[in-house]
């Protein structure tokens, strides 16, 4: 009996100095007083978990704050330098890391591009990314707290990969390969649900609630902020809408199935139509979206046709995601949103056109604030949520 009451005040206590680490986190700078008067919590206990919290190095304290009649108090603030996080979005064809505070706010940052590698390759240019992020690290109490990697494929709540279609990856587990060479906790995500947590917490879904973020890169996700919180499914394998079927007799795709959204409103969509039209081709010797988009703004009127299909393509695809969920806000996000000028008024157009019009009424389209970085900081902050919670 005795130790079932001590475990029960182990917990409550692990509760209350959580409620306060994020009262002081969310309020900064903030006083003792007014985190009992938020919490509801005594002033003695506040008194109890602040001291812990000192001596943690989690907050710090700052010179006396308004007075509202009696002594000046002396204010709190969350340190977001008592470590840092790594994140990384494993694309298609580029793999980008970074390396931020506890806030979110990028530190250092390392991206590759690379094309057709195997598993094994990407593995060490993975590792290479984590190594320089980690050993440039600024000193701090608690270091490099973990390690959050977007990947474009199904990921079930274990971590484990199930399929990575544009990557050709079927059942991997780089969760415990990447934990086992870094001794760091580790967590892996579908790179849309990563984007879509970046994109609330940090860029353009900030004053949103229910937020519908589509990454369009080599393919599309899919990421599902439902009132307020990241939408998983059952078994983690939500968002996967860039497999959706928009053309009955369509394409075959690398999924299996035919028709695939991707197919047609993606940077692989683009390339291809470029490279089938007899597109100008660069000095690289092959079309890029960064190559398309330099001829778009040299005026090329054949290139500006090509984003405006790609556009109205991506309206398709919103048009029914729209009519399946009503969100207040849809993100396009990822390397596509480069593209913004010549996308935004066909996707626009083919919703005024198929969207009912109720579906139309406070519903916002926005571009990602974050472009390329949605999904590396949406994973780095997964890490750090981890962290404060097990503090």
């Amino acid at each position: 009996m005795m130790k079932t009451k001590t475990w029960n005040q182990h917990v409550v206590k692990k509760e209350n100095k959580s409620l306060v680490l994020r009262t002081i986190r969310n309020n900064s700078p903030i006083s003792r007083a007014a985190i009992a008067n938020m919490t509801g919590l005594n002033k003695g206990t506040v008194s109890s978990l602040v001291s812990d919290l000192l001596e943690e190095q989690l907050i710090y304290e700052s010179g006396p704050g308004e007075s509202s009649g009696g002594r000046r108090p002396v204010m709190l603030l969350f340190n977001q330098l008592a470590g840092y996080s790594i994140g990384i979005d494993l694309g298609v064809n580029y793999l980008l890391g970074v390396l931020t505070d506890l806030e979110g706010n990028i530190c250092l940052e390392k991206q590759i591009k690379f094309k057709n590698m195997s598993y094994e390759e990407i593995v060490i240019e993975l590792f290479q990314i984590i190594d320089y992020l980690k050993n440039n690290a600024p000193a701090s109490p608690y270091g490099v707290i973990g390690i959050g990697i977007g990947v474009p494929g199904t990921v079930n709540k274990s971590g484990e990969i199930l399929l990575a279609p544009n990557l050709g990856w079927k059942n991997v587990d780089l969760k415990s390969l990447i934990e086992e060479k870094y001794s760091l906790p580790v967590v892996i995500e579908n790179e849309a649900n990563a984007g879509s947590y970046g994109e609330k917490k940090f860029g353009a879904g900030k004053d949103f609630n229910q937020i519908i973020y589509v990454s369009v890169g080599i393919g599309i996700g899919v990421g599902l902020i439902l009132n307020g919180e990241l939408y998983r499914g059952n078994n983690g394998f939500s968002g996967e809408l860039g497999h959706m079927t928009i053309e009955i007799n369509g394409t075959k795709c690398r999924c299996g199935n035919e028709g695939c959204w991707e197919l047609y409103a993606s940077e692989q969509a683009l390339v291809k139509s470029a490279e089938n039209m007899g597109l100008p081709i660069p000095a690289e010797k092959e079309h890029t979206l960064e190559s398309l988009i330099d001829l778009a703004n040299e005026g090329n009127t054949e290139a500006i046709e090509l984003f405006n299909q790609i556009g109205d393509y991506l309206g398709v695809g919103i048009n029914n995601i729209t009519n399946i969920f009503n969100p207040e806000q849809v993100i396009i996000g990822n390397r596509m949103a480069y593209a913004k000028e010549w996308l935004m008024e066909p996707l626009m157009e083919r919703i005024r056109r198929q969207t009912l019009w109720f579906q139309q009424q406070d519903l916002e389209i926005n571009f990602s604030e974050l472009t390329t970085h949605s999904t590396a900081l949406g994973i780095a902050a997964f890490s750090v949520e981890n962290f404060l919670l097990i503090i």
